[in-house]
C-alpha cells in the first residue's frame, strides 16, 4: 500500500495517537501528538484505519530513543519512546478523557499522580519457556534482561541461561521489598513450584468465630502453606504474605504509596468494608483506621493469606462473591461508614454497586485497573448521591499505556 503523510492530533486510551486522512480516523502506534509522519496503512476498517510509521518527518520534543533492545518486539512496553514526565501526563489525560466520556466532569489539573521509578520497578513476572511472548505472535523471546524489572529479577535473567529456566508458564516474584519471615531482605526471586492443592483450615479466634452465620466461614479451602511459593513483602510498617501463583500488584514502590494513601484518606470508623479484598493488602492498612474490618473475597486461596496477614486485628472474612455476600450476609452486617473496593477488570458486580448506593456509607474509596469500567461504575454512584473528592492516577506501569486509578467519593449531605 502506498505511503501517506499524517499529523497526529492526540493520544487515546491504549497509547496510540490518532490523526485523520481524508476525514477518516487513523490510529498510529509508537507516535506522539503533533508529529508529522510518513505512514503505511496496515488495516482498513469501515470507520477507521490502523497504520505503522515508515518515517518520522517532524518528531515531538517529547520523543526519545528507547533504551530497551527488545522494544517493539516484546509485547510489554509501548511508551518507552516518550520522556518519563510526558508519559505520566499522557496517561493522566487518558484518565481524564475516560471520565469525561462517561459524563464525569472532574478537572484535569486536579487529577493527582502517584508515581515511582520509571525503570527497575516490576517485581512480578510470568515467563513462558524462559522468555517473553513476542508482540501479537506466539514466538517466545529469550530475554537476558528487562529494563522494567526489579534487580532480583534481572539478576536471575542475566545469570541463568534460558535452557536452565523452568519450562512452561511460570510465575516469578523478585523485589527489594521482599523479605524473609525474620525481616531480612530476600535478594533472589521466588519461582513458582507447581504442586497439587490441598485443603488448609484457618481456625478463627473465639472472638470472631461467634459472628459467623454460614458454615463456609468456618474455614477456607485454599493452597496449603508452601514456603517455596510464598512471598513476604515489607510495605511501610506492614508485612504482607501471598502466593507467587496468585494475584498481587507488580510495582511495590507505587503500591506502598497507594496503601499508605488509602490509609490516610480513610475516615476513622467503627466498621470498614473491604470488598474484593484479595489477600488483605488494603485491609491491613485500613485496620489502622477501623474498629473492625470486614473482608469479602471469592478466591479462598487468597483469603488463606488474608487471614494470616490480618492476624492480631479485629476482622471477619467472607469467602464468597460480592453478589452472594450482598444477598446472604449484608443484611446482618453493621453499617459501614467507609468502604474500600477494588473490583476485577470487569468492574463492580451490579448487586454490589446497588448495595454501595443503598449503604449510604459516608466514604467510598474505589480502586480499579480498568478506567473504562471504573468510570462507568463511578458515574452511577455520582447519579445516586455521591460526589468525587479526589482522583488519582496510580502510575503502576511506566513505559506502558496501562492505567490504574483511585477515586475518593463522599456522600452528599441530604
Amino acid at each position: 500500500m502506498e505511503l501517506q503523510n499524517i499529523i497526529t492530533e492526540k493520544m487515546v486510551f491504549g497509547g496510540n495517537c490518532i490523526g485523520k486522512i481524508n476525514g477518516k480516523n487513523v490510529f498510529v502506534p509508537f507516535s506522539l501528538p503533533g508529529e508529522k509522519l510518513e505512514i503505511r496503512i496496515t488495516e482498513q476498517k469501515n470507520d477507521y484505519d490502523n497504520a505503522e510509521i515508515v518515517n518520522i518527518v517532524k518528531e515531538s520534543e517529547n520523543r526519545i530513543k528507547p533504551e530497551c533492545k527488545y522494544y517493539g518486539i516484546c509485547g510489554g512496553c509501548n511508551m518507552m519512546h516518550i520522556k518519563a514526565e510526558a508519559q505520566t501526563e499522557y496517561r493522566r489525560q487518558m484518565l481524564f478523557e475516560m471520565l469525561k466520556n462517561n459524563g464525569i466532569d472532574f478537572p484535569l489539573e486536579k487529577i493527582q499522580a502517584v508515581t515511582g521509578p520509571v525503570k527497575g520497578y516490576r517485581s512480578r513476572f510470568q515467563l513462558t519457556d524462559g522468555g517473553l511472548s513476542e508482540k501479537r505472535k506466539n514466538t517466545i523471546i529469550p530475554i537476558d534482561q528487562c529494563l522494567c524489572a526489579e534487580k532480583p529479577i534481572n539478576k536471575y535473567l542475566s545469570e541463568t541461561e534460558v535452557k536452565f529456566r523452568p519450562s512452561g508458564r511460570i510465575h516469578f516474584f523478585g523485589s527489594e521489598k521482599a523479605v524473609t519471615l525474620d525481616g531480612k531482605q530476600l535478594n533472589t526471586p521466588v519461582i513458582e513450584k507447581p504442586q497439587e492443592k490441598t485443603v488448609q483450615k484457618i481456625i478463627q479466634s473465639k472472638k470472631s468465630s461467634k459472628k459467623y452465620k454460614f458454615k463456609e466461614n468456618k474455614y477456607f479451602a485454599g493452597t496449603a502453606a508452601s514456603p517455596e511459593n510464598e512471598v513476604t513483602v515489607q510495605l511501610s510498617d506492614k508485612k504482607l504474605t501471598f502466593d507467587v501463583r496468585g494475584f498481587f500488584q507488580s510495582n511495590m514502590f507505587v503500591f506502598e504509596k497507594t496503601c499508605c494513601l488509602i490509609r490516610d484518606l480513610l475516615i476513622p470508623s467503627d466498621n470498614i468494608l473491604d470488598m474484593y479484598s484479595g489477600c488483605g493488602s488494603l485491609s491491613v492498612f485500613a485496620s489502622d483506621k477501623a474498629g473492625k474490618v470486614t473482608l469479602v473475597e471469592h478466591n479462598r486461596d487468597a483469603l488463606v493469606f488474608a487471614e494470616r496477614n490480618m492476624t492480631g486485628t479485629n476482622h471477619i472474612s467472607y469467602g464468597m462473591s460480592g453478589e452472594n455476600w450482598v444477598k446472604n450476609c449484608s443484611p446482618t452486617c453493621p453499617h459501614f461508614d467507609a468502604i474500600v473496593i477494588d473490583p476485577p477488570r470487569s468492574g463492580m458486580e451490579r448487586p454490589v454497586l446497588d448495595y454501595l448506593i443503598k449503604s449510604k456509607a459516608l466514604q467510598i474509596i474505589s480502586m480499579s485497573c480498568d478506567p473504562a469500567t471504573h468510570a462507568r461504575d463511578l458515574a452511577k454512584l455520582l447519579r445516586n448521591g455521591y460526589e468525587i473528592k479526589n482522583v488519582y492516577l496510580l502510575d503502576f506501569y511506566p513505559n506502558t499505556s496501562h492505567i490504574e486509578s483511585l477515586v475518593e467519593l463522599r456522600k452528599k449531605s441530604d
